[in-house]
């Protein structure tokens, strides 16, 4: 084993905290032991605070619609073959009665940048599912947003939000985005939902087009100075009508080594093993558990619209990640040492 990079992930282990470059060394070492001591850390790390639960949050994709054309996304809005949709907000709120029959009790709403959602619809949405369902939490992922609009939808009730930062290197983020999207706006974005009371989960591609380990270091050390309540990561995975298509996959082993690593950063964040993760890898949901991950999002949108949100090439839009088969995945994951949480269960987190 690399001496340096182990000496690097017990100080990381102890301090939750490491400088620039050396994130950049640890990047570039996460060999296989690199990784089995990541994760045994991780584990070590996170079940004082979760034990081996698995938080379980009800995914609604609504609208397939997106004003954006960002150049790794297969709903960008140049893409004619992507077949495009939008949920009434009954169908929405059908969704979330449905979860709710099957126990969830945290739901995630998700869309492209669809401004047809705009914000006196959706606050008229997130107000009827909290007087439907007063015991839930709302988690909103809906792109980038004025701060008046994230005030509004956090007056009308939302409690979390997701925005992925993508890259924490301006340069880079240029290089997967069109000139009209900016890497400070996205920045902006966060600190604004941090600022109006929202619980913030931010998050990365791991093996994105041109990235370099000096790019990932960047991510874990915002990371690390942001301190997100949530990260979501999952490898890039490619699409056919992209300008990425053929652009090769991020790696199952990275992405792992850098879930233990934000799990060293910050023990109590909320850590997806995501959709992406168990496309490249059958068992890698599981694997993400082992390496520190403690949530899972399975899909309660209605079945015949999930093959259409579909982001890259073959993303799982039936099967263990669909709410139909929680107990399938309650099961896998139960055979594995994890026990799934379908209730709110999570106080520490609004």
């Amino acid at each position: 084993m690399d001496i340096r990079a182990a000496d690097l992930v017990d100080k990381l282990a102890g301090e939750h905290a490491l400088a620039l470059d050396d994130y950049e060394y640890l990047v570039e070492h996460l060999d296989e032991e690199v990784r089995d001591l990541l994760a045994e850390h991780a584990r070590a790390a996170r079940e004082p605070i979760y034990g081996h639960d698995v938080f379980v949050r009800g995914l609604i994709e609504f609208s397939s619609f997106c004003k954006n054309d960002c150049y790794y996304c297969g709903l960008r809005a140049s893409n004619a073959s992507c077949e495009r949709y939008r949920l009434t907000a009954g169908q929405i709120l059908a969704c979330a009665d449905r979860g709710y029959e099957l126990g969830f009790r945290t739901f995630v709403l998700q869309s492209g940048e669809d401004p047809r959602f705009t914000d006196e619809r959706l606050c008229a949405i997130v107000r009827a599912l909290k007087e439907a369902h007063p015991d839930c939490a709302v988690t909103l992922s809906v792109g980038e947003r004025t701060r008046e609009s994230y005030a509004r939808l956090r007056e009308a009730g939302a409690d979390r939000y997701l925005l992925r930062h993508e890259t924490a290197t301006p340069e880079h983020y240029a290089r997967l985005h069109p000139a009209g999207m900016s890497w400070e706006h996205r920045m902006q974005c966060l600190r604004d939902l941090r600022e109006l009371g929202y619980a913030v989960g931010a998050g990365f591609m791991v093996g994105s087009p041109f990235q370099t380990s000096a790019d990932l270091a960047c991510d874990l050390l915002f990371i690390q100075e942001f301190q997100p309540e949530m990260c979501g990561i999952g490898p890039f995975v490619p699409h056919h009508a992209t300008p990425f298509a053929n652009e090769p996959a991020g790696t199952l082993e990275q992405t792992l080594g850098l879930l233990s690593i934000i799990r060293l950063i910050k023990p109590n964040i909320l850590l997806p093993a995501t959709t992406a993760l168990g496309t490249i890898a059958d068992n890698g949901r599981e694997l993400g558990m082992e390496a520190g991950a403690n949530v899972v999002m399975p899909n309660l949108s209605p079945g015949d619209v999930r093959a259409k949100y579909l982001l890259y090439d073959n993303k799982i839009c039936t099967g263990d990640e669909a709410a139909e088969s929680l107990l399938s995945l309650k099961e896998r994951l139960a055979r594995a040492g994890y026990a799934v949480v379908t209730s709110r269960g999570d106080p520490r987190i609004a």
